[in-house]
């Protein structure tokens, strides 16, 4: 039976340390300065035989305003209500400060189950704040120290009575299982869809979580005024108009000139690795300032990687003069971005949820071109009208032939074309083939690979030398032959 582990404490205590260790992977952004981490991140986590979903919290702050720590806080306070057990971790060689001894209560109300766990334990610096810990009245502290993994034994001891109580609780409430899962109609249950990853991207405060938040239907990432709140790249699975997607909110993205604090590179770093794994990307604008010089450099970006890309201008409901302004927006589209020529343009804002609905036809739209396989027949039929309207140049009176063409994988859509002299094809030919495969199957936006080759680079005997006369007479013997 999984369950839900929360890490909760004050800042800088090593909870995304620990988090780290148990997911295994360097999933949370780790620095020596307190306050990296501000949004709830999620992953499967294992420690031994035990299997369970492990939650990554901010730190808890002593403020109840409605300032950026006291919503990082009411966060937080979200997850310890949502989680089956909370780990409350002290930092050993700190000692227990008044901060912790208020967080102790708030988790003794709110918390279901409460493991306390005293980090940064290793060698003779950590003993006093071990025993310390004690005076919090949260039974038996566990000493540890993430950063090594001393101590997991430990913890692992501790989670196994919480653990065997759910698997009982949940082993009495599961109906018993039939040899084969069936609908009402007898007809075997069809095996679900893989979540479709989107990445939503783009400059600092244009809107990227507040988007997530509208789409899921609940404060799940942490919004507000001030610009880059969101450094982690956090993936949210739900359920969306019918279809299962897990949605990367990214760190806005600056000029490199303008990133210096080691965290924010750490951010970006975190942002580029979460498009690279994802199929479809949303570049988020703002309405107010669009297509800024980092806008371009994020689209491209995320051309060069492959991603199907979509294009979504935030913040529509301030607008006074729509039309004006779409017109101004698709006129720079397809000046400043010519290598995502008919990509979605989608119009919405996530404050009031408008624009939502055409967001998700776009990005299925835009992950069903993405996919697209056409057929080889059809490619070579294609392909010979294109060159009877346009045919290949000859650069010093060599003509270009092109032989046939082919499509070698999707996602996103790569063709090979066999053709004599490849390397004295122009760039502009290319171009006139990639927009003819956009424009006759219907290829919008995507990225479209297109590459030529020689039927000689295929001959695996190319370099070999040919057998000569004086060769052959010397391998059958001396002697002349005459012909018959």
């Amino acid at each position: 039976m999984s369950f839900t582990l929360a890490i909760v404490g004050r800042p800088n205590v090593g909870k995304s340390t620990l988090f780290n260790r148990l997911v295994g992977k360097r999933l949370a952004l780790v620095d020596d300065q307190p306050g990296v981490t501000r949004d709830l991140r999620e992953g499967a986590a294992r420690l031994g035989d035990l299997r369970f979903t492990v939650i990554d919290t901010a730190g808890l702050e002593n403020a109840t305003d409605d300032s950026l720590p006291a919503r990082m806080r009411r966060l937080t306070e979200q997850a310890v209500d949502m989680a089956d057990i909370c780990l409350f971790l002290v930092d050993a060689r700190a000692g227990i400060l008044p901060d912790d001894e208020v967080f102790a209560d708030i988790l003794r109300r709110r918390a279901k189950h409460v493991i306390l766990a005293a980090n940064k334990a290793e060698g003779q610096a950590g003993e006093a704040g071990l025993l310390e810990a004690y005076a919090l009245g949260l039974g038996e502290p566990v000493g540890i120290s993430a950063e090594h993994g001393e101590g997991m034994a430990d913890l692992h001891a501790s989670l196994m009575p919480y653990a065997d109580e759910m698997a009982a609780k949940a082993a009495a409430q599961e109906a018993p299982l039939t040899d084969l899962d069936v609908d009402d109609e007898g007809e075997a249950a069809a095996v679900p869809e893989r979540a479709l990853q989107v990445a939503v991207v783009g400059r600092p405060n244009a809107g990227k979580s507040t988007l997530i938040n509208a789409i899921i239907g609940e404060d799940r990432l942490l919004t507000g005024p001030e610009a880059g709140i969101t450094r982690d790249a956090i993936s949210v699975t739900t359920q969306w108009g019918g279809r299962e997607m897990r949605i990367f909110d990214t760190a806005g993205m600056r000029k490199k000139a303008k990133v210096q604090d080691k965290v924010e590179k750490l951010s970006v770093a975190d942002g580029l690795r979460a498009v690279t794994f994802a199929e479809v990307v949303v570049v988020l604008l703002d309405a107010a300032i669009p297509f800024e010089q980092q806008d371009l450099r994020i689209a491209d970006l995320a051309e060069r990687e492959g991603r199907a890309v979509v294009i979504g201008v935030n913040k529509w409901d301030l607008e006074d003069d729509r039309q004006g302004k779409l017109r101004e927006l698709i006129e720079q589209f397809e000046r400043l971005l010519p290598q995502l020529r008919g990509a979605p343009l989608v119009t919405l804002s996530a404050k009031t949820g408008r624009g939502l609905d055409r967001l998700h036809g776009a990005i299925l739209k835009a992950h069903e071109v993405w996919n697209r396989r056409i057929s080889t027949a059809h490619l070579n039929r294609w392909l010979t009208g294109m060159l009877e309207a346009h045919p290949p140049p000859a650069p010093g009176g060599r003509r270009i032939k092109l032989r046939y063409m082919t499509q070698v994988k999707t996602r996103p859509p790569a063709f090979v074309a066999m053709c004599s002299h490849p390397d004295k094809l122009p760039e502009s030919y290319k171009r006139y083939l990639i927009n003819g495969l956009r424009d006759d199957f219907d290829m919008p936006g995507t990225p479209i690979r297109l590459t030529f080759r020689s039927q000689a680079d295929k001959n695996p005997y190319k370099d070999r030398k040919k057998s000569t006369p004086s060769r052959l007479r010397k391998h059958l013997g001396k002697g002349s032959y005459t012909r018959d």
